[in-house]
């Protein structure tokens, strides 16, 4: 793997220890199973059963994080705010792009509640998955036209008046 597009991650297993190392963000899903480079520069295929999540970071650490696995408030960022359950009935909410097209078939990548700690983006297999729930719609681009309508209607009825005033 060239080591300009690896990105740092750390492979939360349901039954095993955690893996930490490099996967490339463009190729590290496969059909069955999810290729990750070891910092021994062994290369190891960890099927999608055995994941939870994968946490991309900015940076590895010798003492774990405590990572927020909710929302405290409602998020503020753009885009589809959801909760995830998972096999063992753990919950963890995050922020998906308002888009779908770019949804993976192997899972979901999400923005975690506190994206400005060492986890920036995780990504979720399916198969770890009991549910998927849409919670809210942040920033919705509808939102902005009724607004935008609105101020426009409002500003031709000044206008009109001032006209007529003339």
């Amino acid at each position: 793997m060239a080591t300009s597009t690896t990105k740092k991650a750390v492979i939360r297993r349901f039954q095993r220890e955690s893996l930490a190392g490099y996967v490339n963000p463009l190729s590290y899903l496969k059909l069955q199973e999810l290729s990750c480079s070891l910092p021994r520069a062994r290369v190891v295929n960890v099927p999608y059963a055995e994941i939870k999540t994968v946490s991309f970071r900015a940076r590895f650490r010798r003492r774990p994080e405590v990572e927020r696995p909710v929302f405290l408030n409602r998020p503020k960022m753009e885009g589809l705010w959801m909760r995830f359950t998972f096999r063992d009935g753990e919950v963890m909410e995050g922020i998906m792009p308002n888009n779908l097209l770019p949804v993976e078939p192997y899972g979901f990548s999400v923005i975690p509640p506190h994206p400005y700690s060492a986890q920036q983006r995780v990504f979720l297999p399916r198969p770890a998955l009991r549910s998927a729930e849409v919670l809210g719609v942040v920033g919705s681009p509808l939102k902005r036209r009724k607004e935008k309508a609105a101020r426009r209607s409002s500003d031709r009825s000044v206008r009109r008046i001032g006209f007529w005033r003339i």
